[in-house]
Formats: structure tokens, C-alpha cells, sequence
């Protein structure tokens, strides 16, 4: 990530941070629904990549139990504050990390869960394989947002285009050349959800 795309994000979601989940209240649910789709087990390893205030983390605790290591990156210190306050750092381990420079070994992980995160990525084809870097082969990614591609392009007053990241066909290519290959999509108006596996 440049210095230039770190100041953005920083610019964006720190001034966000302390009403962002007051912001969104309803999306709870379709957070925890989303993380139970990665099909984790008793004792995986996950991290909520771009974790904003963690409001995944329960849910990721819950499906990797006591056993299991549950890690939430975010850029933004504003954010990780947010999600202390919010109770969920006993859910996981939080970490201020860029998630193209994740301090992490090869492997290390069986999913990452990724929330509004790839509209955020500075380079997403190589944010995308860093990810695929840390999980292992045959490990899962969830790209996630509470809302379908039209819902939120009218919330933010443009149209859907085929460019847009999120694009089936972009994001199919995408996620192949960054090491994934997209299992399933769904973009419906009340949740985006596409689910990747790591190839080997």
C-alpha cells in the first residue's frame, strides 16, 4: 500500500470510527451469517481481514471455539479503538496491519473473512495473493458487504457497472490470478457474499 493510499483510508474511516457501528445497526446478523458460510471448524485459524470495529469476531470465535485463533487487522487505529470499546477484542487478537503486508507466516491460516474490504485494496490483484499467501492451500476467503452491488451504489448515488470489482466476471479473474478460485457468488440486494478457495 502507498503512503499516499494509507492516508486515504486513514482519512476516511477515522473520523468514521466512533459511529460506524451505530451507523449500521442492523447488519449483525448478515455478518454472522457470512462467517458461518466459510465453514470453519473447532480449532481453525482465521482473520477478519480489514476488521474495522469487529463486528465479525463473535461470530468467527464462535465457529473456531476456545481452540481456535481468531485475528482482526485493520490500518485504521480509530477503528481497532472502536472495536475495543465494543467488547469484541475478547473474541479475537487484534492487530494494526496493512493487509498487503500481513505479519504472518506461508499458510498460517484456514480462512480469511473480508468485510467491504476489497473496495479498500490499494493494488488488488497483489493484496488479494498476500492474502492467498497466509491460508493455506484448500483454506476459504469470504468477500462480504451487508448489502448487494445495487443496493449500494444507490446509497452512494451512481450506477452498477461492470467494472466495479465486485463484478462477477472481473472478480472471477481477479481472485484466479491473485491464487483463488471463486466457489460461489451471490449479490443479492440485502447481501454480497463470494467465496473462494485457495488453489494448491
Amino acid at each position: 500500500m502507498t503512503d499516499e493510499h494509507t492516508a486515504h483510508v486513514l482519512d476516511f474511516f477515522t473520523p468514521r470510527a466512533a459511529d460506524w457501528d451505530s451507523r449500521f445497526p442492523d447488519d449483525g446478523p448478515a455478518y454472522a451469517a457470512a462467517a458461518g458460510m466459510l465453514g470453519l471448524r473447532q480449532g481453525d485459524a482465521v482473520l477478519d481481514a480489514g476488521c474495522g470495529t469487529g463486528r465479525a469476531l463473535p461470530a468467527l470465535r464462535a465457529a473456531v471455539g476456545p481452540g481456535g485463533t481468531v485475528l482482526g487487522a485493520d490500518l485504521t487505529p480509530a477503528m481497532l479503538d472502536a472495536a475495543v470499546r465494543a467488547g469484541r477484542a475478547d473474541s479475537g487478537t487484534l492487530l494494526r496491519a496493512d493487509v498487503a503486508r500481513l505479519p504472518l507466516r506461508d499458510g498460517a491460516l484456514d480462512a480469511v473473512f473480508g468485510a467491504g474490504l476489497i473496495s479498500h485494496l490499494a493494488r488488488p490483484e497483489a493484496d488479494l495473493a498476500e492474502l492467498a499467501r497466509v491460508v493455506r492451500p484448500g483454506g476459504v476467503l469470504a468477500l462480504f458487504h451487508p448489502i448487494g452491488r445495487a443496493a449500494l451504489a444507490a446509497r452512494h448515488g451512481r450506477p452498477v457497472t461492470d467494472d466495479d470489482l465486485r463484478a462477477e466476471p472481473r472478480l472471477r479473474v481477479l481472485l484466479a490470478d491473485a491464487g483463488w478460485r471463486l466457489h460461489s457468488y451471490t449479490d443479492e440486494d440485502d447481501r454480497f457474499l463470494a467465496l473462494a478457495v485457495r488453489r494448491a
